[in-house]
Order: structure tokens, then C-alpha cells, then sequence
């Protein structure tokens, strides 16, 4: 019997991995290589698939992307600073494969991932946040990935400007939105330093678990997540994770029975590799929904 392969793009703003994996889960290759322009990117990536001649695809993207089905620019890259990239479309790049392709943001995809074999495992609801270059978060809801108008931008919401912080913010757009105020080149921008040159000063992190915490309670009364999952590079800082439960145990002030924060705000279970497995499952999932297969991954 021929075996399955589901292709996997993590299109991160910093780099691209690309994995193929078969019904059972195991990895069958895998490509990383750094994000560049799109002429220089992805040829490389396209040619990757067409070797590995793959049975679907899931795209797994940094964003904003056009994720409203029947739009002119459906799976398309909207306003990133990322130069070259916006108006690109990623769908588009791949339609020549003719296998079917499922495409949302990598938290989405991180976040389905964590929720279907990872730290939110056997729960309904999540929320995954990454916290790097930027700030991102996806959320799965009664089992389904949370979108509407388009996917969720939680690493924008306005947040309360701790009391000591005179950085007025980084982020293009917003300028002292949590992303602004809390994401790695914020820490940078504000110290002086990059976050693995300042672990052990302790105002550095008490005031990014604030923001971060801040953040959490905002989606807990909103969405009520059953777990909240932090990854990316900035909590590679393990120290951060108690400081973020104490933080969010004085923000929500008993308002919310959270029950053990310990359990409700952790690491990702899949470590590095939640992104990658969230875009095998939305490859699994568009051959399914084509009628094709129906394995088990």
C-alpha cells in the first residue's frame, strides 16, 4: 500500500521550515532554510515539495494573510514589513501541485497542534502565544481553530503601561501595543540589549511578565481558554513562566477560578517543532475534506 505524505510549511518571518511526515506522524524530511525575499525564498521551498512528491499541503504563515475564503487575494499576505512579501501569495505558489492545500497563521497552526497532541491535549480550548520577533497567538475553540472576519491579531491589543516604562514602543502600527511593548526587539530597544544578554536582571523580566500576563487576562475573559500555551524565543527565559503566574493571579485578582496557574499557563508541549506538526494536521485535514484519505496522523 502506497504510503501518505503530508507536506508542511512553517513560513516564519525569520525562517522557513518545510517537513513531510506520513499517516503515523514520523518525520520523512525536512528543510530549514532563512526567510529572504520571495524570490530568493521560495523556489527552494517549491522545489523541496515537488521532490518529496507530497499527497496535500498545510501552510502554517507569519502574517496578516487574506484567510476569507472566495476573497481575490484568499491565502495571500496582506500589510507585513516584511519586504517583498506583501501581496504574495503563498497559495498561489503551490497551486501548481494540483493536491489539495489548507492554509492559516502559524500561532493557528501551533495552536491546533498543542491542542490535538500537545500541552492542551484532550482539552477543547486553547490559547497559544508566541512571544519573538513578535507577538502572535492562535486559539482553538470547542475544538476549532478560532477565525472570523480574519484570524485573531491578539499580539496588537492595547495593554496598560507598567509604571517604570518610559520605551514608547516599537510597533509600526500601534506603536505601544503589547506587541510593541513586549516582543523581543522591545526588550531590546528598551535595555539596550538583546533578552539572552539580560537574564539575570530582574526588573527586565518582572516587567515583560506584567505585559505578558496582561495579555492572558484579557484572552481569558474573552475567549476562556482551558490552557494557555507560551512559546517562542523570548520564553526560552524558563524564569519567565512563574513570574507570568504570579503577574496573571494579581491582574485577574481572584475575578476568574482559574484553578492551578501552574497548569493553565505552561511551555509547549511540542516544543520547536508546534508549528510544523499544526501544518501536517491542516495537510491532513485538506485531504480529508477532499475525500481522498482518511488516516490517522
Amino acid at each position: 500500500m502506497e504510503q501518505v505524505r503530508y507536506g508542511g510549511l512553517e513560513a516564519g518571518g525569520t525562517k522557513m521550515v518545510c517537513g513531510v511526515a506520513n499517516e503515523k506522524g514520523e518525520w520523512l524530511a525536512k528543510l530549514t532554510i532563512p526567510t529572504k525575499h520571495p524570490q530568493e525564498t521560495m523556489p527552494e521551498i517549491i522545489a523541496f515539495f515537488e521532490e518529496q512528491q507530497i499527497d496535500s499541503l498545510g501552510i502554517g504563515s507569519f502574517g496578516p494573510l487574506d484567510l476569507v475564503k472566495g476573497s481575490s487575494t484568499y491565502g495571500s499576505l496582506a500589510s507585513t514589513p516584511k519586504k517583498g512579501w506583501p501581496g504574495y501569495s503563498l497559495l498561489g505558489a503551490f497551486a501548481h501541485l494540483n493536491i489539495p492545500i489548507s492554509i492559516t497563521t502559524d500561532v493557528n497552526g501551533a495552536a491546533l497542534a498543542e491542542a490535538a497532541v500537545g500541552a492542551a491535549k484532550g482539552l477543547d480550548s486553547c490559547v497559544y502565544i508566541t512571544v519573538g520577533t513578535g507577538i502572535g497567538a492562535g486559539a482553538v475553540v470547542n475544538g476549532t481553530i478560532l477565525e472570523g472576519l480574519s484570524h485573531p491579531e491578539m499580539g496588537h491589543i492595547p495593554v496598560v503601561r507598567h509604571k517604570d516604562d518610559r520605551y514608547e514602543g516599537n510597533c509600526p502600527y500601534h506603536g505601544d501595543c503589547l506587541e510593541g511593548l513586549a516582543a523581543g526587539p522591545a526588550i531590546q530597544g528598551r535595555w539596550g540589549k538583546a533578552g539572552v544578554e539580560l537574564a539575570e536582571v530582574s526588573e527586565v523580566w518582572e516587567m515583560e511578565a506584567y505585559y505578558l500576563a496582561q495579555a492572558i487576562a484579557t484572552y481569558t475573559y474573552v475567549l476562556s481558554p482551558k490552557r494557555v500555551i507560551l512559546g517562542g524565543g523570548v520564553m526560552k527565559q524558563r524564569h519567565l513562566y512563574p513570574l507570568i503566574r504570579q503577574a496573571l493571579a494579581t491582574q485577574i485578582n481572584g475575578y476568574v477560578k482559574i484553578g492551578d496557574l501552574e497548569e493553565y499557563v505552561v511551555p509547549p508541549g511540542l516544543g520547536d517543532d508546534a508549528g510544523l506538526t499544526g501544518a501536517v494536521l491542516l495537510a491532513k485535514q485538506a485531504l480529508v475534506q477532499k475525500g481522498l484519505k482518511s488516516t490517522n496522523l
